[in-house]
């Protein structure tokens, strides 16, 4: 295969891996955060200890973290279907790579709160603040540099995700490896694929880190 013909098919992969991990990233945060708090809240010793429910939530993060994702892909078939009308295409695969990711996630953001120096949430609690007020102006502030590192890498893991959501179908640069480059034998567009997603990782990775070192510079200056 040409450049010129590696090329439109290169690209479109490219933008279909970016739209599907871009979502699926922000609908992770979106159920990774609170359930990362929550976890710590309701430990021993937690602002909410409530151990029944902090074994409840942990043991499904856990189950959902052991799963292998191309065997969660297959399985949230139907309900990706009843959310999205399709299991095909990059929008399905948003759904199972939020799913996927979510309990990853969430094990990172309980990872980064629980490193908070507990000493200020004892001076918030004595200045009469409240549990969601310690969560947004100290655990959240506080944590945020070890927060950007775990969107980070979770950012990179949905990437890989995103490879394995092709070879059913998912669209992306993982789909056209195996279309182009595996199934047709052609291994210059295999290995040109896989120059790509290193690439982006690549530049995921040093953007994650420098917005790390930005705010670790503004927190030592504050």
């Amino acid at each position: 295969m040409t450049w010129a013909e590696m090329q439109p098919l290169l690209e479109q992969g490219t933008l279909d891996t970016l739209y599907m991990v871009l979502w699926a990233t922000v609908v992770t945060v979106l159920g990774g955060l609170p359930l990362g708090i929550l976890l710590v809240l309701t430990d021993k010793g937690g602002l909410l200890q409530n151990l029944p429910v902090n074994k409840v939530v942990g043991a499904i993060v856990n189950i959902g973290r052991s799963l292998p994702f191309i065997i969660l892909l297959i399985a949230l078939i139907p309900f990706t279907t009843l959310v999205v009308g399709t299991f095909i295409g990059p929008t399905a695969m948003i759904v199972p790579l939020a799913i996927g990711a979510i309990p990853f996630f969430a094990r990172l953001v309980e990872t980064s709160v629980r490193e908070v120096d507990h000493g200020l949430v004892e001076a918030v609690q004595a200045m009469g603040g409240g549990i969601p007020t310690i969560v947004r102006k100290v655990l959240l502030p506080q944590a945020l540099p070890s927060l950007v590192s775990g969107v980070t890498t979770t950012v990179i893991v949905l990437i890989g995700y995103s490879a394995m959501a092709g070879a059913v179908g998912g669209e992306g640069l993982g789909s056209k490896a195996v279309t182009y480059g595996y199934q047709r034998f052609d291994t210059t567009f295999m290995l040109v694929t896989v120059v790509v997603l290193v690439l982006i990782v690549t530049v995921v990775q040093l953007i994650g880190d420098g917005v790390v070192r930005l705010l670790a510079r503004r927190g030592r200056t504050a």
